[in-house]
C-alpha cells in the first residue's frame, strides 16, 4: 500500500453526483471539534483471522474520534446520505489481499491467505506492538477511484479541528 493511501475512514459516503460535492463540503465545514490525540496500538484482520482480506492497525482516541465520526454522520444525513448502520470501528488499513474487497463483513469468496497467515505467525511471536501517537489538526474529504492497481485517493477539501 502506498503511504499516500493511508487514511482513517470517518464516514464512507458512497458514489455521489458532482452537484453533491459543494453541499457536502459546506456541511463538513460547519463541524466544530477540538483536536485530540490518536494512539496506534494493536492489529487485526478483516473479516476474520482465519480468512483475512485486510490487515489493520488499531486506532485509539477516547471519545473525541467517535464524536467526530458521529458529527459527520449527522451532518451528511441531513443531506440524504444514509447514516452508518454499524458502530464506528476506527482502524488504519495497512494491507489488502490482491483483488479483495475492503468490507469488514464476511463474504462467500473469503478463504485462507498464506501471506497473511505468515504475518500472523511472525506478529504473534512479538510483544504487543505500539506504533506511536499523533494529533490530527484537520480532517479531509477524499474522492476514491477504484482500479485494478488499487484505489486512488484525491483530496477534495480539508476541514480544521479546533
Amino acid at each position: 500500500m502506498k503511504p499516500e493511501s493511508l487514511h482513517l475512514t470517518l464516514k464512507f459516503i458512497g458514489e455521489q453526483p458532482e452537484s453533491a460535492i459543494e453541499p457536502i463540503q459546506q456541511a463538513l465545514a460547519s463541524i466544530r471539534v477540538n483536536a485530540f490525540e490518536i494512539h496506534f496500538q494493536g492489529y487485526g484482520f478483516f473479516p476474520t483471522a482465519k480468512s483475512p482480506r485486510v490487515f489493520w492497525l488499531g486506532v485509539h482516541a477516547g471519545p473525541a474520534l467517535p464524536a467526530l465520526a458521529d458529527a459527520i454522520d449527522e451532518k451528511l444525513a441531513a443531506l440524504g446520505i444514509p447514516k452508518e448502520d454499524r458502530a464506528f470501528s476506527p482502524h488504519l488499513t495497512l494491507a489488502r489481499a490482491a483483488g479483495a474487497s475492503a468490507s469488514p463483513r464476511r463474504m462467500k469468496s473469503d478463504a485462507p491467505n498464506r501471506n497473511f497467515h505468515r504475518l500472523q505467525e511472525k506478529l504473534g511471536a512479538l510483544p504487543a506492538p505500539e506504533f506511536g501517537t499523533m494529533t490530527p489538526r484537520e480532517f479531509f474529504l477524499y474522492q476514491s477511484q477504484l482500479s485494478p492497481k488499487g484505489s486512488k485517493y484525491t483530496k477534495l477539501a480539508g476541514f480544521p479541528l479546533a
